[in-house]
C-alpha cells in the first residue's frame, strides 16, 4: 500500500510539475523569454558583423564589441531574474538530491564491504566479479551498437544541413581526456576521505573492495567489523526511508524548473530527435528485459514492478544516483542476497550505464549528420570503442555524457560547437537515460544473483 501511494504521489507531482512549468513559461516568463530571445538574436548578428570586419583596430569594431557586452549583460540579467523566480522549485529538488548524495557514499561503502566480506575468499569475489563484468561489458556493447544502428536508421540530423560553426565558439564543457593517467587517477583514490566527500563512486568501490577482502581475511576480528558495518548500513537504509518521503516534492520542483525554462517549444523544435531517441530507449529496454527474462523467467516482471518507483525518481530528477538507495532496498525484497546486491549494484553505477551509452553514440552521430559529415562503418565502430573507454573514466561527473561526447568529437573532426544543439534539450534526454541506467543495473544484479544459484523473485514482499 505504501509503495502504491508513493508511486501515485510521484506521478501526480510529475503532472503538476509539467502544468506549473508550462504556466510559468507561457505567462510568468513571457517578457523575460522575449528579452532572452531578442538578446540572443542580437548577439548572433553582432558576432557575424565582427567576423566580417577585416580590421580590428577601426572604431566600428570597438562599437560592435560594446554592443555585444550590453546585449550579454541584458541576457544575463534576464536569466538571473528567471532563476530567482524559480528559486523555491530549485531548492526543493536540491534539498532532496543533497540528502541522497549524503546517503550514497556511506551506503556504497558499508554495503559493499559487507557484501565482499560475506562472499569470503578472493576466489568467490573473482567468480562473482567475473560474471558481473561479463554482463556489464555485454550490456555496454549492446547499448552502444543499438544507438549506432538506430541513429543510422532514423538519421535525425540529415534534414538540418548546418554549416560548420565559427571556430572561435566554445561550449564551455570540459572535455574528457583519453589518457591512461587521467583514467587511473579517476579510478584509484589518493584519499578515501576525499573520495567520500566528492561522492567518487568508482574510487569508493575500489577502496571498499580492498577493505572487504582484508576484513574477510582477518577471521574472527573481521566478523566484528562486518557486524558493525551491517548495522551501520541498516541505519543508513532507515534514513533513506525518511528521505524518500520527500521524493514527490523534489520531482515537482525539478520538473517545474525544467519545463519553465525550456518550455514546450523545445519539444516541437527537436521533437523528431527526442521522439526517436526515446523510441530507441524503449528498444533498449525491450532488449534488457528480454535478456533478463531468459535468465529469470517470469519473476522479471515482478522485478520491473518493484523498481518502478526508483525509475520514476531517476526519470524525474535526471539522475540515477537519486534512485540508488531505493533500488538497493527493492532488490533485497526481490530475493537477491545482501552480499550480491552490495557487490554488484555499486559496480554498476560506474561500469553499467546503459542509457548513457546509447545516448553517446546516438548524439555523436546525430551531430555528424547535422553537419553533413559522413563517417564510414569503420569510423563509427572506432567511435563506439572510444566512447566505451572514455565513459569509464567519468563516473560521477556532472553531465558526464556531454563531457565524454565533447572529448570524442574532435577525434572525428566533428565541430565541438555542435554540442549547442544538445545542451538545450539535454535535461529532457537525461531523464530517459537515467531511468534506463536504473533498469540496467537492477537487471544486472538480479541476473548475477540467479547465476549464483539464488532463488530470486520468490519472496513475498511485505510492506
Amino acid at each position: 500500500m505504501k509503495k502504491s501511494r508513493l508511486t501515485l504521489f510521484i506521478f501526480i507531482a510529475l503532472v503538476l510539475g509539467v502544468v506549473a512549468g508550462y504556466i510559468y513559461n507561457t505567462y510568468v516568463f513571457a517578457d523575460l523569454n522575449k528579452q532572452l530571445s531578442t538578446a540572443g538574436a542580437a548577439i548572433k548578428a553582432i558576432d557575424k558583423n565582427i567576423e566580417a570586419l577585416p580590421d580590428t583596430t577601426v572604431a566600428a569594431y570597438k562599437d560592435l564589441k560594446l554592443q555585444r557586452i550590453a546585449q550579454v549583460k541584458l541576457q544575463s540579467q534576464a536569466t538571473d531574474t528567471r532563476e530567482d523566480k524559480l528559486e523555491l522549485y530549485n531548492i526543493l529538488s536540491k534539498i532532496f538530491l543533497n540528502l541522497i548524495k549524503m546517503i550514497v557514499a556511506p551506503l556504497v561503502f558499508t554495503t559493499l564491504v559487507v557484501g565482499v566480506a560475506k562472499v569470503g575468499d578472493i576466489k568467490a569475489v573473482g567468480r562473482i566479479g567475473g560474471k558481473t563484468m561479463l554482463w556489464f561489458i555485454s550490456a555496454t556493447l549492446v547499448s552502444l551498437l543499438l544507438g549506432m544502428l538506430l541513429v543510422n536508421l532514423f538519421e535525425p540530423g540529415k534534414t538540418m544541413h548546418l554549416p560548420p560553426p565559427d571556430s572561435h565558439l566554445s561550449t564551455g564543457i570540459k572535455k574528457s581526456a583519453l589518457s591512461l593517467t587521467e583514467f587511473v587517477g579517476h579510478v584509484f583514490p589518493k584519499s578515501f576521505i576525499e573520495a567520500m566527500a566528492n561522492n567518487e563512486i568508482l574510487q569508493i568501490v575500489v577502496f571498499s573492495l580492498f577493505f572487504g577482502v582484508a576484513t574477510a581475511a582477518i577471521g574472527e576480528q573481521g566478523k566484528i567489523v562486518i557486524k558493525a558495518m551491517d548495522a551501520f548500513a541498516h541505519v543508513i537504509m532507515k534514513i533513506t526511508g525518511y528521505v524518500m518521503k520527500m521524493a514527490p516534492l523534489a520531482v515537482f520542483g525539478a520538473i517545474t524548473a525544467v519545463v519553465a525554462k525550456q518550455g514546450i517549444g523545445v519539444l516541437s523544435t527537436y521533437g523528431i530527435f527526442i521522439s526517436e531517441f526515446y523510441f530507441s530507449l524503449i528498444v533498449l529496454w525491450s532488449v534488457i528485459i528480454l535478456a533478463g527474462y531468459i535468465v529469470l523467467r517470469k519473476p522479471v516482471f515482478r522485478l520491473l514492478n518493484s523498481i518502478k518507483d526508483a525509475m520514476l525518481i531517476a526519470f524525474s530528477t535526471s539522475t540515477s544516483e537519486a534512485a540508488y538507495p531505493k533500488v538497493l532496498e527493492e532488490l533485497e525484497k526481490f530475493g537477491c542476497s545482501n552480499k550480491i546486491v552490495s557487490f554488484v549494484l555499486p559496480l554498476g553505477y560506474s561500469f553499467n550505464l546503459d542509457g548513457s551509452m546509447m545516448y553517446m553514440t546516438f548524439a555523436s552521430l546525430f551531430l555528424a549528420q547535422s553537419y553533413d559529415i559522413h563517417l564510414s562503418f569503420g569510423h563509427q565502430l572506432s567511435m563506439l570503442l572510444v566512447l566505451m573507454l572514455t565513459s569509464k573514466g567519468v563516473a560521477g561527473v556532472p553531465r558526464a555524457s556531454l563531457v565524454v561526447i565533447a572529448g570524442t568529437l574532435a577525434m572525428f573532426n566533428i565541430p565541438e560547437a555542435g554540442l549547442f544543439l544538445l545542451i538545450g534539450i539535454d535535461p529532457l534526454l537525461d531523464m530517459g537515460r537515467s531511468a534506463t541506467n536504473v533498469l540496467g543495473n537492477a537487471m544486472a544484479t538480479a541476473v548475477v544473483s540467479k547465476w549464483e544459484g539464488e532463488e530470486v523473485g520468490t519472496q513475498i514482499i511485505r510492506e
